[in-house]
Parts: C-alpha cells; sequence; structure tokens
C-alpha cells in the first residue's frame, strides 16, 4: 500500500510541476512572442553584415 501511496504522491508533483510550467509560460507567451517580433523586424530592415555588388 505505501508504494501505492507514494506512486500517486509522484504523480500528483508531476502533474504540479507541469501545470506549474504551462501557467508560467501562458503568461509570458505574449511577452516573448513580442520580444521575438521586435527582435526579427530589427534583424530584417538592418542590412548591416551584407555585401552588396552591383555591376
Amino acid at each position: 500500500m505505501k508504494a501505492a501511496t507514494g506512486e500517486l504522491q509522484l504523480t500528483v508533483i508531476t502533474m504540479i510541476a507541469i501545470a506549474a510550467i504551462i501557467g508560467f509560460f501562458w503568461i509570458l507567451w505574449p511577452q516573448i512572442q513580442e520580444s521575438i517580433k521586435t527582435q526579427w523586424t530589427n534583424i530584417n530592415s538592418d542590412y548591416t553584415g551584407y555585401i552588396v555588388v552591383r555591376k
């Protein structure tokens, strides 16, 4: 019986940890997404590092 109780407790702890991780990203995802968009726009609009060859 003790093994079953320990297994249940481990399952509950795992589910709580997964829920905490999902909740963390659920809250922060809009900020992360906006940061990625901003950085992507800066990379695409800035031509630093490109060599333009004209004929």
